[in-house]
């Protein structure tokens, strides 16, 4: 099923991503009450081509490389945390599904803008049998599921050989949705839970989770020169979902900075908090975070792109030193806008003013397991001491 698609420079991809700021900023209150993006978010989405861009070119995908994706979900992320995160989820798992059989991708792609949702935590048991698995088990945190055609989810597959974690491909027509998204931060984002019960998948939709993770090996032939398939796939994900942080505390700035003109500090003498010295240190010291999360992200998403190119195997200090610069993204980002909210005064805690549902939005990608400052930055540490990694997710 091939096409011929013109795939749009890094200039223009960053440029459509910032027209659509209007529209996810308008949709985004819509969405934190409805849990779900909004229809006029997607098609725009859609529309502008984002969600092509880790697609294989044979469908009409862009492969666009990593520091593209973290330039376009960045932008998005200023706009709209929750647009931003399913964006993400939507790109990795659209490459997650470039990793199966050529014929399995002939069956995800087949729609022109299907979309592909994902969870890597293994949820489910796979048991054997004859032609494929049958699959039983939920996944939660699945978002953008409910505006999503296929699912590309991690299980446990229970063989012969003792359990070992694998990659399935799966219709979302094939789950059941539990509507359990009521959450503090990136409400927006659908992320609901599915189940699956007795459910057969062929074992062409059934990859080893290992090989994928840490070597880039996987089946798919015609992808296998592609420089966007010659990495990793940890570490392509850890780069994809560092973009939004970033895009969240350039965000905290651009709102803070927005209703700064005018206002004053409650029961003090400044008539307005512009004039205030510790206003211009918050905002100095915020900037600085944001810069550091910056150089985090675009070093990680230059490390793995450079190995992409060159199909050169990444070592693992340098897989760990990608969950470095995650894990320090999400910090940075979250101590600048934490001083840029604590700055923004009582107004703040109104819904319709951004501020307070970013600090909602990065505490909360704070605390995704993959995420987690600490954890991350512990992983790393640990190598550099001699000792070995305690995770397969590296």
């Amino acid at each position: 099923m091939g096409t011929t698609t013109t795939i749009p420079a890094r200039a223009e991809l960053l440029q459509r991503a910032r027209d659509l700021a209007p529209v996810l900023r308008r949709n985004a209150e819509w969405q934190e009450e409805n849990r779900r993006l909004h229809d006029e978010t997607v098609e725009a989405l859609t529309a502008a081509g984002i969600l092509r861009m880790r697609r294989p070119h044979r469908y009409g995908g862009f492969e666009s490389d990593l520091r593209t994706v973290v330039d376009v979900l960045s932008e998005l992320g200023r706009a709209d945390g929750s647009t931003a995160w399913t964006a993400g989820v939507w790109m990795i798992s659209s490459w997650m599904a470039g990793l199966f059989p050529d014929e399995v991708q002939d069956e995800i792609f087949d729609a022109p803008d299907v979309r592909v949702s994902g969870i890597l935590s293994p949820g489910a048991i796979a048991v054997p049998t004859d032609g494929g698995v049958i699959l039983n088990g939920k996944w939660s945190f699945n978002t953008g599921a409910l505006q999503s055609t296929w699912n590309t989810n991690a299980a446990v597959l229970d063989g012969p050989d003792g359990p070992q974690p694998v990659m399935v491909a799966l219709p979302m027509a094939d789950l059941k949705i539990v509507d359990d998204w009521h959450t503090a931060g990136l409400r927006g984002s659908g992320s609901v839970t599915t189940i699956a019960e007795n459910l057969f998948v062929p074992q062409a939709r059934v990859l080893p989770m290992v090989p994928i993770l840490q070597e880039g090996r996987h089946a798919s032939l015609a992808n296998a020169d592609a420089p966007i398939y010659r990495v990793p796939f940890m570490s392509a994900a850890c780069v994809t979902v560092s973009a939004p942080a970033l895009g969240l505390a350039q965000g905290a700035k651009e709102a803070f900075l927005e209703r700064l003109p005018g206002r004053k500090i409650t029961y003090t003498d400044y008539a307005n908090q512009s004039e205030a010295p510790i206003t211009h240190l918050q905002v100095a010291d915020a900037t600085v975070k944001i810069d550091e999360a910056g150089f985090h992200a675009y070093r990680a998403a230059d490390l793995v792109d450079a190995h992409g190119e060159a199909g050169e195997p990444m070592t693992l200090e340098e897989r760990a030193r990608v969950r470095l610069d995650l894990g320090a993204v999400c910090q940075r980002a979250k101590e600048a806008v934490d001083l840029l909210n604590t700055a923004s005064g009582g107004s703040s805690i109104y819904t319709n003013v951004p501020i307070q549902r970013i600090e909602r939005d990065v505490q909360t990608v704070n605390l995704h397991a993959i995420m987690h400052p600490n954890t991350n930055l512990e992983l790393y540490g640990r190598l550099v001491c001699g000792l070995g990694p305690n995770t397969l997710y590296l």
